[in-house]
């Protein structure tokens, strides 16, 4: 089985788009529900036993067992009666917001995330359609169960044979989409390495720089819409928490937001095009991207968007049959890739790799990209006599502005 998702802008009517916000609200409901039903029943086991708290007690009873994701669901039928507005919504939709709760809780217990919150209003933007059985897709028009057929703009075909499994309605500031999960019953192989390969080193100063020798600057998305975001927020902050003018200049705010992360997004893809242009395998750092984006230079990894990079570039080296890979990222900056001998560590300001042993000589970045790409090779099977073939000596480095 082979999957893909497409996404698409909706054109909906005014009826459909009230629809959505309407389920939107109720889905909001259920998961602020859920998540209080969850969290008096840790609260209530959090006592102690010979003592109670002088401000508020949770008492529940000794033998009520933990809410979880099927006995939410089962509570969940039994309270259509009593609240009729869950009617409206989709049975299987109302789940998976059950669902979404029960992976934030996973996420806590497993993955060190934090305790799952409340949901303000405004704040869930999305609701699942897990089955689409039966015509569900048209050219130009998708059929969702109980709402009915809604016209989007089909950007891109969709290749034929393929059966929606799944349909995610989102809700952004620049409109209502909708992610389109399609299924082909074909085994695609993953791509093997062959061919040439190319090492990545990313960084701050240049936001990629290859094995061999080209060096791409990072273009600053946020920082340099950071000063037209500043104004805007400072008009939100003077207008009537709830009115009119409120609510338009937060939409301001978001509008901006979402163009960062699109222009974002879509220079990504273009370069992870051109890092596939003519080689067969692609090696890049495996980067603990979370102590990064806590570090000193947080917003500024956050800004560079390395994990979203990383992503695109994976997906763009598996729909071109690239080989990719992720290999160790220890004391890429400390080890020569001509000789293998470890130098030290480098200082920020030295923006020069010179060894000490082979006397070979490169921009930092550039040598901790043919680093990356001997340890790639390795990993695969493949050997390199550097020093002996001269892989590494003479490459020029080539610097290139963001702009494709």
């Amino acid at each position: 089985m082979f999957n893909l998702t497409y996404e698409f802008k909706l054109k909906p009517t005014d009826a459909q788009a009230q629809t959505f916000e309407d389920w939107l609200e109720i889905n909001r409901r259920v998961y602020n529900y859920a998540l209080a039903e969850r969290k008096d029943w840790y609260l209530s086991r959090s006592c102690q036993i010979n003592a109670c708290s002088l401000k508020h007690e949770y008492i529940i009873r000794h033998d009520t067992p933990r809410p979880t994701y099927a006995s939410q669901c089962k509570a969940l039928t039994a309270a259509k009666k009593e609240f009729p507005e869950l009617k409206k919504v989709q049975s299987q939709v109302l789940q998976q917001t059950l669902k979404r709760l029960e992976v934030a809780f996973v996420a806590m217990w497993e993955r060190n995330h934090g305790f799952p919150r409340l949901k303000k209003s405004g704040r869930m933007r999305s609701f699942v359609f897990p089955q689409m059985q039966g015509e569900r897709l048209k050219p130009g028009m998708v059929n969702f169960p109980v709402i009915g057929w809604i016209k989007f703009r089909q950007s891109r075909e969709i290749p034929n044979g393929g059966v929606v499994k799944q349909a995610r309605v989102v809700k952004r500031v620049s409109g209502w989409y909708v992610m389109l999960t399609i299924q082909w019953d074909v085994s695609v192989p993953q791509p093997m390495p062959h061919g040439e390969g190319v090492g990545i080193d990313v960084g701050l100063t240049s936001f990629i720089a290859t094995s061999n020798g080209l060096l791409i600057k990072r273009p600053k998305f946020f920082v340099d819409a950071e000063r037209q975001l500043k104004l805007l927020q400072q008009r939100v902050s003077r207008k009537l928490i709830g009115s009119n003018n409120w609510k338009k200049a937060q939409k301001k705010v978001a509008k901006l937001h979402e163009y960062v992360a699109n222009c974002r997004q879509d220079w990504h893809r273009k370069l992870s095009h051109k890092v596939c242009n003519d080689t067969g395998m692609v090696f890049v750092e495996d980067l603990n991207l979370v102590g990064l984006s806590r570090g000193m230079l947080g917003k500024h990894c956050l800004d560079a968007g390395f994990g979203q990079f990383f992503n695109i570039l994976e997906q763009t080296c598996f729909q071109r049959g690239v080989y990719f890979q992720k290999v160790d990222s220890r004391k890429t900056s400390q080890i020569c890739p001509n000789c293998g001998v470890e130098t030290g560590k480098k200082e920020l300001s030295e923006r020069t790799h010179v060894c000490s042993n082979c006397a070979y000589t490169t921009h930092r970045d550039v040598a901790a990209a043919q680093v990356v790409l001997v340890r790639g090779l390795a990993a695969v099977g493949h050997t390199v006599k550097m020093l002996a073939e001269g892989k590494f000596v003479g490459i020029p480095v080539k610097q290139e502005s963001p702009n494709f």
